[in-house]
């Protein structure tokens, strides 16, 4: 039982570390579009999508847009 539950601790444990790591190379490509038409561009292309798709691009696109102004 308690290997059990190491190993579903472990498993946790590994997917927040890969989410994490998903989130950065995200922002690090998305980090390359910065001018205001830049942004505008993404931002109507991710809002064809459904926000629980993009919430971590709008998120990350919201800060770019507040780091530009």
């Amino acid at each position: 039982m308690i290997t059990t539950r190491l190993k579903v601790t472990a498993a946790r444990i590994r997917e927040a570390r890969e989410s994490q790591a998903r989130r950065r190379i995200l922002w690090r490509e998305l980090a390359q579009y910065t001018t205001t038409d830049d942004l505008n561009d993404l931002e109507a292309a991710v809002a064809r999508y459904d926000d629980t798709e993009t919430h971590d691009i709008r998120r990350i696109l919201a800060a770019q847009r507040s780091l530009a102004a």
